[in-house]
């Protein structure tokens, strides 16, 4: 018998004046472009709260103070099998860091309205990204003492 695991991850919906925070990266399995949430993997002594902040920052340059939870999510990526649990956190956004360098799979960060979104929905990295917003705009939001402490 083989284990079996998820990865953890964190994904962070920030909104600023109508437009929504989101990077544009290579997908590892198909090559394509696709959109995405600032999002990435936990690491180790890390709360899931600093791994959202921080992966924001590395993948976007912006520093961002966390709002609250929007949902916690199982998602089995086609391309690879892996399953994914994912904690999605709301935040806005403070400023962006002076001098600050993305991580190298990030090929651009965006600005974009919903609409924009909603009319590239099919280079989504995954189902997730516009369900977040979703949830987001629908303003069923939880606070961050949801998750406890470490």
């Amino acid at each position: 018998m083989t284990d079996w695991y998820p990865h953890v991850t964190v994904a962070t919906v920030v909104e600023m004046e109508g437009r929504f925070l989101l990077v544009e990266e290579r997908d590892k399995t198909s090559g394509s472009l696709v959109f995405n949430q600032p999002a990435g993997h936990l690491e180790p002594g890390e709360s899931l709260q600093q791994a959202a902040v921080r992966e924001t920052l590395e993948e976007t340059g912006w520093n961002v103070s966390l709002g609250g939870v929007l949902g916690l999510a199982l998602y089995t990526a086609p391309g690879n099998g892996a399953t994914y649990y994912r904690t999605t956190f709301w935040a806005r956004a403070v400023a962006p860091e002076a001098g600050a360098e993305l991580d190298p799979d990030i090929l651009a960060v965006h600005w974009l309205e919903y609409e924009a979104i909603l009319a590239n929905s099919a280079r989504m990295r995954s189902p997730l990204v516009i369900a977040a917003i979703e949830q987001y705009r629908s303003g069923l939001r939880y606070p961050l003492d949801l998750i406890a402490p470490p």
